[in-house]
């Protein structure tokens, strides 16, 4: 971008790599081939200001003096004639003071680099001579084109001869004549010229774009357009000037600021580096500078534009902006011609979202409202189409106008929930709350306070705002308290079931369970209200784990629900939950065809969010006790994708996504389960719906032995929960916690974790399939301290553990979850012979297969590493050993079981075991071909992708590979470029499934 006088601010043009211009540099490599053999190209590249034109030209010259050529450079002032051939004379200075820092005088026989060196300097002395008209070049006859390419000629000597002329918008008469007869080869040697113009300084009539023009019809001549960078791009080029990837929040509106302009993406990287914002002083200057050069008529018309929402149609414009339609329309061509703004068929747009934030701070006060009222008024008249209800409010708001705003704002909200647009709904009932609160003494038929409330937080929970809509519906309180006459009366009824939904969906199930039993004690309780408060509670007992309960709530629900018109959404919510129950305790058909039933009412006369909460009953129920994984990761997935397109993504289809990433990772299909979590965090989920989801995401780190992360995880779970949360989330939390301590060889915090795990069960919930894989972890854990040098078995715990587990098996002996707690049972069973000292083979085997039947791998994959240990331990049937630890290790190997596979090879080395299968039976285990996503990457990258999987920060990357730690940083972003990944989670899963698997011999 220019500053005061045009040009670019300086830069050091190592600072930051070059990026996204790898077809430039190739073009420019091609011609220089070309010319090698004799004759002349050129290459010219066309850009706007600010796109990296010198950079590339810097680039180019670098490749072609590396490989051999002679390089010139030079760049044209913007003086017009004033300094004929300044590029060339300014090109050989350079060129000389490159070559001879400290130029002295010659004694003596010269070697014969000296010999070069010397006679080059002589040509560029005499040159020099030449361009200054000194005596000492006039040679007798010939033109002074023919004088200079003799020159240029003798400083090339054998060699290509590149030169490079940087700004040529300002190029004098002569230098272009001079052009012409260098690419006629004239010059007498291989020319390779590389120029570079700035498209938004040619006018129609410019004697260059004339040039130009007739130049492309060349074969020899290429004209490149310089685009600005893509996102990918851009994001790279910022994380190089940061020092680190970018992550996506800050990423995505960089882009859109910069316009992948590289000296505005540098300028604003580097004022994040250094903790701030805004534009810098640097930029800020630069585009008022462009502004300011408008005529005053343009300049009219991008304050409108800044002042109105993009795009702001030529209709709107002209009666926005005080001129007649021809000085408008000049004013508009002016704006776009000078890079400011974009024409399109909507309307008009600023190039770079940048400018209009310049220039809206640089607007008064006074000019702010006067720009609004206009557009306001525009707006209103309907002119320029159907009347915009989200922007009259807007720029009603703005010009101070609340009461005017407030009834665009409203129907702007009725309109985003017509359509689905459940967050755009809740911004817009936001606004109209906002603005009502605005007018102190409202007129009479001013939209009722309380009611507006009421919309707003309904918008914010169904679009996920838990939390936002607990602030609101506190206000809402506030706001009913303060009505006259009503100070000393209790809540209402329906604001404290408002107000326990909230704190449910926050995670703070214990409050809402207080709020939804004081709603069902109080009196005055209308009859729907009653039935929603009965379906509610039911369904927060349920997600508590008290299934008994919930289910008697529910059947209440129903039953209080008979001839009370208009609760469809409360019929839903309990026959689901009801569902749930009966399946989960007594009868899995029953229970199955009672949450069937509450789907098909839900979708004959519900809502959407009837829907969504019907299919994720089901997809949990499916997906988890009753172990049918495929039909519930099918539910769970169709369910998603209906929620995300009602609008509810954010929400249910987030939890939805959650349960598919669950079952996923219980069939092994990790890298499903993965991509599920990573699909449903762009929704940006808040509260209990992004605790799902990161204890899904949790499962596959711990799984794939990404251990950092998994805390990493773990820790926002518990941030997210510090206000409550129930045993559904706890306990699986506290699961994990325990799976990665034993990992670590931590068996005494895997205690920690399981004993606390046990305590919030025993006391708030009996869901057994809950616990089974808790009581699992926990005597795994006193296993584990008998073999580690870390720990000792504890027999309290032990103690426990096994009253536990025998409640379990007792509880689940007729319910419908039998089967899959069996498997639970089983491993609990071996994991005690284990830590007896004795484990036993058989009962390691007996686990393997349940785990085969109930399909799923790791838990299988698991039990034959132990069966493996236990046939070892007796040294009588070590052949049998061999094969089962195999059978464990391509299991792990196909899962990607990091650590597990680990534990399997380093009891292969004990075992002496060769892990791929012998020849004489099935052959060497296959080496996995290479994911085709890797043949993209460099050797270099390669490494660093290594070092990445293996959970190495940048530092000590570049510790081991003796580089910087900003080149790695640019590595790692080139690698997740190239991967179409955002994480270094998501990088180190293809690299795991891309490479040879490690052999262990011994």
């Amino acid at each position: 971008m220019p500053g005061e006088n045009g040009s670019v601010p300086a830069r050091d043009p190592g600072d930051v790599p070059l990026v996204g211009r790898d077809e430039q540099l190739a073009a420019v490599r091609a011609a220089l081939g070309r010319v090698e053999g004799g004759g002349s190209a050129a290459v010219f590249v066309e850009a706007e200001i600010g796109v990296g034109k010198s950079r590339l030209l810097a680039a180019a010259g670098e490749q072609a003096r590396a490989a051999g050529a002679v390089v010139l450079a030079g760049a044209c002032l913007d003086i017009g004639d004033a300094s004929p051939l300044h590029p060339l004379r300014q090109a050989l200075r350079r060129f000389g003071a490159r070559r001879w820092p400290e130029p002295g005088p010659t004694t003596g026989s010269a070697a014969p680099g000296e010999q070069t060196a010397t006679g080059e300097l002589d040509a560029v002395r005499h040159l020099l001579a030449v361009l200054d008209g000194e005596p000492a070049s006039r040679d007798g006859s010939g033109a002074l084109l023919e004088r200079l390419a003799s020159g240029l000629a003798g400083i090339a000597g054998e060699r290509p001869l590149v030169l490079i002329i940087d700004d040529l918008q300002w190029a004098d008469q002569t230098t272009r004549k001079l052009l012409l007869y260098l690419l006629a080869g004239l010059g007498g040697s291989p020319l390779l010229l590389l120029g570079a113009v700035r498209t938004e300084s040619l006018a129609g009539d410019d004697p260059l774009r004339a040039m130009l023009a007739e130049l492309r019809r060349l074969r020899t001549v290429r004209v490149l357009r310089l685009p600005p960078l893509n996102r990918a791009e851009t994001t790279l080029l910022a994380a190089s000037v940061l020092g680190r990837p970018l992550d996506p929040a800050t990423a995505e509106p960089l882009w859109q600021r910069s316009g992948g302009v590289p000296f505005v993406v540098e300028e604003l990287a580097r004022e994040l580096r250094d903790g701030r914002s805004g534009p810098s002083e640097t930029l800020r200057e630069t585009f008022l500078a462009r502004i300011d050069a408008l005529a005053a008529d343009a300049h009219l018309v991008v304050q409108a534009v800044a002042a109105g929402i993009e795009p702001v149609s030529h209709a709107l414009l002209s009666r926005v902006v005080p001129l007649d339609e021809e000085r408008l329309l000049q004013a508009a061509r002016d704006a776009v011609s000078q890079r400011i703004l974009t024409a399109s068929g909507d309307g008009y747009r600023f190039r770079y979202h940048l400018v209009r934030e310049v220039l809206q701070a640089r607007l008064l006060p006074g000019e702010r409202i006067r720009s609004h009222r206009r557009h306001a008024e525009a707006l209103a008249s309907g002119t320029g189409g159907e009347l915009q209800h989200a922007r009259l409010a807007h720029h009603w708001r703005l010009a101070g106008e609340p009461m005017r705003a407030l009834p665009a704002a409203i129907a702007a909200a009725r309109e985003a929930e017509r359509l689905g647009g459940h967050a755009e709904a809740f911004e817009h009932w936001h606004t109209a709350l906002d603005l009502r609160r605005a007018v102190p003494d409202p007129a009479a038929d001013a939209p009722d306070l309380v009611a507006l409330g009421r919309l707003a937080v309904a918008a914010a929970h169904r679009c996920g705002e838990h939390e936002r809509a607990l602030v609101l519906a506190q206000r809402l309180a506030d706001d009913l308290t303060g009505t006259p006459g009503r100070a000393d009366e209790p809540a209402p009824a329906w604001l404290r079931m408002l107000r326990a939904r909230l704190l449910a969906a926050v995670g703070r199930l214990t409050e809402a369970e207080i709020e939804y039993e004081a709603t069902l004690a109080a009196s005055g309780v209308g009859a729907a209200e009653r039935v929603a408060a009965a379906a509610h509670a039911a369904d927060l007992l349920r997600q508590l784990g008290r299934y008994a309960e919930a289910g008697k709530w529910a059947q209440d629900a129903l039953e209080l629900a008979r001839g009370v018109a208009g609760c469809t959404s409360s019929l839903v919510l309990a026959g689901a939950t009801l569902g749930y129950s009966q399946a989960f305790l007594d009868d899995h058909a029953a229970g199955v065809a009672t949450l069937r039933a509450a789907g098909e009412t839900a979708r004959r006369s519900g809502t959407p969010l009837d829907v969504a909460q019907a299919d994720l009953h089901l997809a949990e129920l499916l997906s988890g006790p009753l172990n049918e994984l495929a039909e519930g990761v099918n539910v769970a997935r169709q369910g998603a994708a209906d929620a995300e397109r009602a609008g509810l993504g954010r929400s249910h289809g987030a939890r939805l996504r959650a349960v598919a990433a669950n079952g996923l990772f219980r069939l092994g299909r990790w890298a499903e389960a993965e991509r599920e979590v990573t699909a449903a965090l762009r929704h940006r989920p808040t509260d209990a719906d992004a605790v799902e989801l990161l204890l899904a995401r949790c499962r596959v780190h711990v799984g794939y032995g990404h251990l950092d992360d998994s805390e990493r995880a773990l820790e926002s779970v518990e941030t997210l929960l510090a206000a409550g949360g129930g045993v559904r989330q706890m306990i699986p939390l506290l699961t994990l916690r325990a799976g990665i301590a034993m990992w670590r060889d931590r068996p005494g915090a895997a205690r920690a974790a399981v004993q606390h795990g046990l305590d919030l069960a025993e006391s708030r919930s009996d869901d057994v399939w809950l616990q089974a894989a808790l009581v699992w972890h926990g005597l795994r854990a006193e296993a584990e301290a008998r073999v580690s040098r870390n720990g000792t078995p504890d027999q309290e715990t032990i103690d426990r553990l096994r009253a536990v587990a025998d409640r379990m098996a007792e509880q689940s002996a007729t319910a419908p979850v039998r089967g899959a707690v069996a498997g639970y049972q089983d491993l609990c069973a071996a994991e005690l012979t284990r830590v007896a000292g004795r484990s036993d083979p058989v009962r390691w085997a007996r686990t393997a297969e349940v785990w085969d039947r109930l399909n799923h791998p790791y838990p299988a994959a698991y039990a034959r590493l132990r069966q493996a240990e236990a046939l070892f331990g007796i040294r009588a049937r070590n052949t049998e050993a061999a094969e089962v630890l195999r059978a464990a290790y391509r299991i792990g190997r196909r899962l990607g079981a990091g650590p597990l596979v680990a534990e399997i090879q380093a009891l292969a080395v004990r075992a002496r075991v060769t892990l791929a299968d012998p020849p004489a039976t099935a052959g060497p285990e296959p080496v996995p071909r290479a994911n085709d996503d890797l043949a993209s990457l460099t050797g270099r990258e390669r490494q660093v992708l290594a070092l990445v999987a293996r959970g190495h920060t940048n530092r000590a990357i570049a510790a081991e590979l003796f580089i910087s730690e900003r080149t790695v940083g640019v590595h790692v972003s080139h690698i997740f470029d190239k991967l179409q990944v955002r994480t270094r989670v998501e990088a180190t899963l293809i690299y795991e499934r891309s490479g040879p698997p490690p052999s262990v011999s011994r």
